[in-house]
């Protein structure tokens, strides 16, 4: 069983998958391919010379796989609850996770058949996002969302550290305490 299960592997979903498996959580990331930053010219995102958006995204997975994410590369087919743990399932297999963070960009398509609640979306040609606290929590027990889908801009560093931000409250929730990543130069 993995302790954190992210799907979509855009920004939000690698720096939440990042920032996971650096802690020490057995973390699982799905990517189906459709992240709307595959399309993107990048210039404004802090620390990086000019990109583009999949080579932004190759980068932002293999830093979370260094550190022991397993990306596996399909679409979620379904998600559902199951004595205290959530099953995902794709076409080819099925995965038990404790905690799930849907960082699925723009798309709430899977959250609405789960049954998250969704409400309207504020960012322009955003139509719908999930329904999240402060800290990236939907309604349902260890059920998050990070990035465009949780209602943060569109822009990559902001879905990013959204990804960020929501993977500290999984960890801090996992180890009982607030947990803070950071490293020291050596």
């Amino acid at each position: 069983m993995y302790e954190v299960a992210i799907i979509g592997a855009g920004p939000a979903g690698a720096s939440a998958a990042l920032f996971a498996a650096k802690a020490g959580k057995k973390t699982i990331m799905f990517d189906n391919g459709k992240s709307i930053t595959a399309k993107a010219w990048v210039e404004n995102h802090y620390g990086v010379d000019p990109i583009e958006g999949p080579k932004l995204l190759e980068s932002g997975q293999k830093q979370a796989e260094k550190f022991g994410t397993e990306l596996i590369k399909q679409a979620v087919d379904s998600i559902e609850e199951k004595e205290e743990m959530y099953t995902i399932t794709t076409s080819e297999g099925s995965y038990n996770a404790e905690h799930v963070i849907f960082a699925t960009g723009m798309s709430t398509k899977l959250a609405e058949e789960f049954g998250l609640e969704v409400v309207d979306g504020i960012e322009p040609r955003v139509a719908k996002i999930i329904k999240v606290n402060e800290y990236g929590h939907t309604s349902y027990p260890k059920v998050w969302a990070a990035g465009t889908v949780a209602g943060v801009s569109v822009h990559t560093i902001i879905t990013a550290g959204d990804g960020a931000k929501v993977a500290v409250n999984v960890i801090s929730e996992l180890n009982g305490k607030r947990y803070v990543d950071h490293d020291i130069m050596k």
